[in-house]
């Protein structure tokens, strides 16, 4: 991905340091490797600022995985023959940021990016050292891709979903790009538009370095240990507002 003249010098002139940084880039596609991902031509250029400012990253294809569905970490625990999720989720748990981008399908991201999200669930109930969940400390963006309306919808979904499972959102976490509606060209596609378009670069660019950014902060300090440890909530002594008995 050819960044702009503009994008080059904040990369050149960045008196920041992000050589510490890892990022995963979850491409929530339905097409199967070596396809034309557009989704993934967007994930490109989030992925050639982080390399150029040395944020070491990858992107996964989950498509390209045998993932097995629900919302525990294995599956092969609960009566799947394989799950490729468990070597996936150690990665996505080395890593400081989590980028998942996904095309738009009936105005909804991919089946893929609801299964994954899915995945991410099951492991939300683990732990840091600290006795916090376990994505405390990790940020979370999105890109959203398609040839209909629904880039803001996608990513609320997508956004809220990665919060609550602890991921910590920076400003404007979310980029997107569509096309005309219908069966017009796609992002990568021949004049489409779309890798020269002002909107989707801004934010795009916006959205890359505000990862950067808040990982890099959350990875010298993290989350404040206190009042949102797990742990101590099971461990207190006296427990006065226990979860009602439903009968």
């Amino acid at each position: 991905m050819k960044l702009n003249t503009f994008q080059q010098k904040l990369n050149q002139e960045s008196p920041y340091d992000f050589k510490e940084l890892k990022a995963i880039f979850l491409n929530c596609t339905l097409k199967k490797s070596p396809e034309i991902s557009h989704t993934e031509g967007l994930i490109q250029m989030s992925q050639a600022i982080m390399e150029a400012n040395g944020v070491n990253t990858e992107i996964i294809r989950p498509v390209d995985h045998q993932i097995a569905f629900g919302v525990y970490p294995d599956m092969s625990t609960k009566g799947w023959k394989k799950d490729d999720w468990p070597p996936i989720q150690k990665k996505i748990m080395n890593a400081d940021i989590l980028v998942l981008g996904t095309p738009i399908w009936l105005g909804e991201k991919s089946s893929i990016a609801s299964m994954a999200i899915e995945r991410l669930y099951g492991f939300s109930g683990e732990m840091n050292d600290k006795g916090q969940y376990a994505y405390y400390g990790k940020v979370g963006g999105c890109l959203v891709t398609g040839n209909e309306d629904g880039v803001k919808h996608c990513a609320m979904n997508v956004l809220y979903s990665l919060q609550h499972l602890g991921y910590t959102i920076p400003p404007q976490a979310d980029a997107g790009w569509i096309g005309e509606a219908g069966p017009g060209p796609s992002y990568l596609d021949k004049d489409s538009g779309g890798p020269g378009n002002e909107f989707t670069n801004r934010n795009t660019t916006f959205m890359t370095w505000n990862l950067m950014h808040l990982a890099m902060m959350l990875k010298k300090q993290g989350i404040p240990a206190y009042g949102n440890q797990r742990t101590a909530w099971d461990s207190r002594a006296v427990k006065d507002h226990p979860n009602p008995e439903y009968r």
